[in-house]
């Protein structure tokens, strides 16, 4: 028998060692994660900070309650046109395409150079936000195999703790939401530069390799309803809590533990997800806002504002697995169910920005629970009636 050093030198290469061909796959996988979390991380910052930086933009720059809420909705509008890039030039577009765009949009928020600026910024951001949803999230599903969930729910958790941070951060630097978004700059940057690998683009799947594809539009109402409650939350929650009485400071710390429950949610759901149908998480999610923001309207705002970050933090995953679960393994399918939640994200936060005034704080959370507790009812219908739901 020829010794593995013999077989080097016969062969004019070197021998790859039994671990690093084993290796590589996993490397470039945890790469992949690791640079999705990172990315998460900064996209929860880029997006919480909306929230308690809302009335200095007003200040800043001459803008009405209502106007300033304009700025929400760029971002989701971004969100929009990112996500349509990703259905129609998807196999083109890598992670560090993403980080780039949000970090030139973080920016142009970052710069203070006016109105138009602000909202060219956020609508780029945003953009770099929606291509970041589409390209991560089935990368990692196919990465990690059989793990893929629980990957993907890992990825998505991590988006709590820039969430979390970036309103304390927020207040600690008094409050300047340029300062504050040029850190998100900086650290879309140092993802940008870090990538490495893990920043190209995926090769495309083999033709045949998918299964058909079933859009399913009437069901995606479901995602508009979940993210525009979910946006409305983090991007006008704040604006209502000040609204009931509760100082900016104490409405950007509650913003933070909405973040908190947000983030435990998601985390244990890494481990709880195979015991619950992912379409009855849906709805048990919308049940429980729907009472905890009953409690927000008549009992106490800043706990039960805080509170509906549990929830809240179920509607994405438990509505996009239901989904793909029925739409199929076609491309087309990442980017249709996450526009669907677009819809609502953008249009939402528009809808009831200019209602906040007359409704106050009770108000804007009694609207809340109404539209989350119909789809509540229509959801555990929709449940009882299609068995391939229960799956």
């Amino acid at each position: 028998m020829t010794p593995p050093r013999a077989r080097e030198m016969e062969s004019g290469q070197p021998h790859p060692k039994p671990e690093d061909r084993m290796s590589n796959p996993a490397r470039a996988s945890l790469s992949l994660l690791l640079v999705g979390i990172a990315t998460f991380i900064m996209m929860g910052a880029g997006q919480s900070l909306y929230g308690p930086a809302l009335p200095a933009f007003g200040r800043n720059l001459a803008l009405s309650a209502a106007q300033a809420g304009w700025l929400v909705s760029a971002h989701w509008v971004g969100c929009a046109v990112g996500v349509a890039m990703m259905y129609r030039w998807g196999t083109r577009i890598s992670p560090r395409h993403t980080v780039a765009l949000m970090a030139a949009g973080a920016a142009a928020i970052a710069a203070g150079l006016g109105v138009a600026a602000t909202f060219a910024g956020a609508l780029v951001f945003g953009t770099g936000y929606g291509l970041a949803t589409v390209v991560f999230n089935p990368r990692i599903l196919r990465a990690f195999g059989a793990r893929g969930t629980a990957m993907v729910s890992l990825v998505n958790a991590s988006f709590g703790i820039g969430a979390i941070a970036a309103p304390l951060i927020f207040v600690w630097i008094g409050s300047q939401p340029t300062l504050a978004y040029g850190l998100v700059a900086g650290l879309a940057l140092l993802i940008w530069l870090g990538a490495g690998p893990a920043g190209k683009a995926a090769p495309p799947p083999a033709p045949g390799s998918t299964g058909p594809f079933r859009p399913m539009l009437s069901f995606q109402l479901f995602a508009v309803a979940g993210i525009g409650i979910e946006a409305t939350l983090i991007g006008l929650g704040p604006s209502a809590l000040i609204g009931a009485g509760l100082p900016e400071a104490t409405a950007a710390q509650l913003l933070s533990g909405f973040f908190v429950a947000f983030l435990g949610a998601r985390t244990l759901l890494i481990f709880t997800a195979h015991l619950v149908a992912p379409f009855l998480l849906y709805v048990g999610a919308m049940t429980a806002v729907a009472v905890m923001a009953a409690l927000a309207a008549w009992v106490s705002p800043g706990l039960f504002f805080v509170a509906m970050g549990l929830p809240a933090g179920l509607f994405f995953p438990g509505f996009y697995v239901a989904a793909s679960l029925r739409m199929g393994d076609d491309p087309r399918t990442a980017p249709t169910i996450i526009a669907a939640g677009l819809v609502g994200g953008i249009t939402a936060p528009v809808v009831l920005a200019p209602l906040l005034g007359p409704l106050g704080g009770s108000g804007f959370f009694v609207v809340i629970a109404t539209v989350a507790a119909l789809c509540a009812v229509l959801g555990l219908q929709l449940y009882l009636r299609l068995p391939e739901l229960r799956r």
